[in-house]
């Protein structure tokens, strides 16, 4: 499933979540080997956050892992298999026997902290039940942004076009050349689908907002994950957690060396 500021930039951080609604959000306290998180469930996305709420006080990730961390990217967890998890297990496939249907806001995207839904490759990209990550990411330039904002409209012409059987031929090439690892067809197939789409007046690009794009050139963050996984929460303390847990050693599929546990998840109000 695929599924700390830096000095001199609180007030920007500040500034830029004032548009999203900080009127009784629910507080999480989540600690970790590496330390204590305080995480914020936002109002705007209800059914994740009740879901999360409602797992927390049934102690559903005490003890899970933090099973796939990739530095300067995110950490994710719960995975109810990695509680007894050895080694040697291949993590990641566990979850709920349920998923949460996506809710996705244009006020709420990627930055540093930000908590997030895992999911696979399902059409309505609706959430794993219990899966989530928490974004470290990295500072963002005009030019990486840019590309970021490509990778969205690309995944989103993908969305677009997913149903048309004119574009069934280039879609089964997109698809060929990922599984084949042809990295240099596959770019091509991508590069004429967004071509494609943005030639189609019923197709709406995106556009990374000017207000997001402030806080990704410095605060940073994971903007081409934008709108294509719910946010629903973000770290307001503990961010120096995410990158101590995101800078342990890792051996296959991303997963640390050493265990890094959740010890306890609870509400606090």
């Amino acid at each position: 499933r695929d599924r700390s500021p830096s000095r001199g930039l609180g007030d920007v951080y500040k500034r830029q979540v004032a548009t999203v609604s900080e009127e009784q959000r629910t507080q999480i306290e989540m600690v970790t080997d590496y330390g204590t998180m305080i995480i914020e469930l936002y109002n705007e996305t209800p059914l994740h956050r009740d879901n999360f709420i409602n797992l927390a006080k049934n102690k559903a990730y005490d003890s899970l892992l933090f099973h796939r961390v990739i530095n300067s990217f995110m950490i994710q967890g719960g995975d109810p298999d990695s509680r007894k998890a050895t080694s040697v297990d291949t993590l990641g496939e566990g979850d709920a026997p349920y998923m949460v249907a996506a809710e996705f806001n244009t006020e709420l995207f990627h930055k540093k902290g930000t908590l997030a839904a895992a999911r696979d490759n399902n059409p309505e990209k609706a959430s794993s039940g219990m899966q989530f990550y928490i974004v470290q990411g990295k500072v963002y330039n005009d030019s990486l942004l840019a590309r970021s904002e490509k990778r969205i409209n690309q995944r989103n012409a993908q969305d677009y076009y997913k149903n048309s059987p004119d574009n069934k031929p280039l879609l089964d090439s997109i698809q060929f050349a990922m599984e084949s690892g042809n990295t240099e067809r596959y770019n091509d197939f991508m590069d004429r689908l967004e071509a494609a789409a943005i030639n189609d007046t019923s197709f709406k690009p995106y556009v990374i907002p000017e207000k997001h794009r402030e806080v990704y050139k410095t605060i940073g963050g994971t903007p081409h994950l934008d709108q294509g996984y719910t946010v629903f929460g973000e770290v307001v303390k503990g961010l120096d957690v995410i990158d101590s847990i995101a800078n342990a050693p890792t051996g296959a599929s991303d997963r640390p060396i050493k265990d890094v546990r959740i010890r306890t998840v609870r509400v606090l109000h």
